[in-house]
């Protein structure tokens, strides 16, 4: 199994996950989530700025972290409970956006 296999695993398991948690739970999150999310998302807009410039053949992947998912986390963590539902409902997309192409993914990725 190639490094994708995991690392398409990894975001079904995890990172839909979180974005489906946090759009589901909304103002209800617990109040550690929201530094949470700025550490993720901040982690996430570093790692795919890097991995943008250093692997161009795969930076379109990179720019969808880079200009939905990172800024909607720091936004989410920064203004708490006060953040506007739609930005909740972009969360709930993205993690079935996520699901689906990572596992579409991994069952292409099976069948060749």
């Amino acid at each position: 199994m190639s490094n994708f296999f995991f690392i398409h695993l990894i975001h079904i398991l995890i990172f839909s996950n979180l974005l489906f948690y946090v759009g589901i739970m909304r103002a209800k999150l617990p109040e550690f989530m929201f530094p949470l999310l700025i550490f993720i998302g901040v982690g996430v807009l570093g790692y795919h700025i890097y991995k943008a410039f250093s692997n161009p053949k795969y930076a379109w992947t990179n720019y969808i972290h880079i200009f939905l998912v990172a800024p909607l986390l720091v936004l989410i963590g920064v203004y708490g409970k006060e953040t506007s539902y739609i930005f909740f409902e972009y969360c709930l997309m993205l993690g079935f956006a996520s699901l689906g192409y990572h596992a579409y993914s991994i069952c292409k990725e099976m069948n060749v």
